[in-house]
């Protein structure tokens, strides 16, 4: 019992909130043809709990969603989340300066992927934005899985093909297909 609960404080202090959840848990949605999409439940619930916001009000169901830094998906947290990815990408700015002094501010470019806010309505549905859906190339269904602190919303065919995606990550997308009858 204490080293759980030594476990979870030290998970605290990392996060920097005392009563944050990670986004834990994967599947695959339908994406509809106006882009409409629901985040699953367990996502969801993460989402509300660490907006900070009363649970089922309007202001704990908005996040922000943009394309992921390196990868081909979109990558989803909430706010208190994003201003975190802020300080980490203005410390990294920081000590990248040119020999002159000169700030890279491709590393705040790149690392803010083009991220906008969205607000997701009480059964989870919420509009892809449509240049990070075209970048993720995100067509009839959105594969979502949780990566602890954000989440990454990826198409089904282009993570089956990605080189470097974990076989695990690539085996549940497969699982869920073959599930609800989806070949592509």
């Amino acid at each position: 019992m204490a080293a759980r609960q030594g476990a979870e404080v030290c998970a605290r202090r990392r996060w920097g909130v005392a009563a944050r959840s990670a986004y834990r848990g994967v599947g695959l949605q339908l994406v509809d043809d106006k882009g409409r999409v629901a985040i699953p439940s367990n996502l969801r619930a993460a989402l509300e709990k660490n907006s900070g916001a009363d649970a089922g009000g309007k202001p704990a169901r908005n996040f922000l969603i943009g394309a992921h830094e390196s990868e081909r998906c979109l990558v989803a947290y909430d706010e208190a989340q994003g201003d975190a990815l802020w300080e980490q990408l203005e410390a990294r700015e920081s000590q990248y300066v040119g020999d002159k002094g000169e700030i890279d501010f491709n590393i705040l470019r790149e690392g803010a992927g083009a991220a906008e806010p969205a607000q997701y309505d009480s059964s989870g549905r919420f509009i892809l934005p449509a240049f990070p859906r075209s970048y993720a190339r995100i067509g009839k269904h959105a594969f979502f899985y949780g990566v602890l602190k954000r989440i990454e919303i990826w198409d089904p065919a282009t993570l089956l093909e990605h080189e470097r995606a974990p076989e695990i990550m690539k085996e549940a997308c497969r699982f869920y297909l073959a599930e609800k009858g989806i070949e592509l």
